[in-house]
């Protein structure tokens, strides 16, 4: 089910697509709303828009869909990934072994555990390493590989290396897609041999996802929503995801 917000930022994107760039103020006079409302849907969105020189244009290297760039997320929806990252650090008990997903909302949860906390940390993109380094009492794992730039993570050559030895008490999945009949999917074919991995050695399945992530369907297939046991997210869910999620036994998390 779309919101106002939701419908407003899909119109933007249609009218921008149709002349390559949109003045701020025909597009507040477009959808009969304040240049502040327009403002700060752009804000609260994943979709790539920008606002430049007073105009509303597609993001580089974002007009596909399918494209991912980790320095673009990275600004998108930051106090509701800070949120959900205070909620999922307090599954994290001393002594687990924890396998962190790529993304941006996982350095929230790693920023968000205490520092005198002592766990094992598994990860294999660049910037959740350099979260989980940063906290003393942290065993940290990461899987090497190939690198890929547009989502800063290794792709292992072999996973007898490293991955087959390890077997994590928990195991926190970011997504950019969850939808009851498709499922829960990500941008990255790339990073669908070690989220599987996961999937499969990790005791707990633990997904973390804004609210925008919601009615969403990417390109590449994560799983099942039935295969996680619990979900993290910002607000409560709408009827029809909440319905889905309770039917599966799926324990969600929305609140402090």
């Amino acid at each position: 089910m779309e919101t106002r917000h939701d419908e407003r930022v899909q119109q933007l994107l249609l009218a921008i697509k149709r002349s390559d760039k949109l003045h701020l103020k025909d597009a507040a006079r477009l959808l009969g709303v304040s240049e502040m409302t327009i403002r700060r849907d752009i804000n609260t969105t994943d979709a790539p828009v920008t606002l430049l020189g007073g105009y509303l244009v597609i993001e580089a290297h974002a007009a596909n869909a399918s494209n991912y760039l980790l320095s673009v997320q990275k600004h998108r929806l930051v106090k509701e990934k800070q949120f959900i990252g205070r909620l999922a650090a307090k599954l994290v008990k001393p002594h687990h072994t924890v396998f962190f997903d790529c993304g941006t909302t996982t350095p929230w949860i790693i920023n968000a555990i205490a520092d005198d906390l002592p766990f094992t940390g598994i990860c294999y993109s660049l910037n959740t390493f350099l979260s989980l380094q940063e906290k003393p009492m942290c065993q940290v794992i990461l899987c090497g590989g190939e690198f890929h730039h547009e989502n800063a993570v290794f792709t292992p050559i072999t996973f007898q290396e490293t991955l087959d030895h390890l077997r994590p008490d928990l195991a926190f999945f970011s997504a950019a897609g969850v939808d009851p009949q498709k499922g829960v999917t990500c941008f990255n074919i790339n990073e669908l041999p070690v989220k599987h991995w996961a999937m499969k050695a990790a005791s707990r399945h633990i997904l973390v996802a804004d609210h925008s992530k919601f009615g969403v369907v990417r390109g590449a297939f994560m799983g099942e929503l039935s295969a996680f046991d619990s979900l993290v997210t910002d607000k409560p869910l709408l009827a029809g995801v909440q319905e889905a999620v309770l039917a599966r036994a799926i324990t969600v998390i929305c609140e402090e």
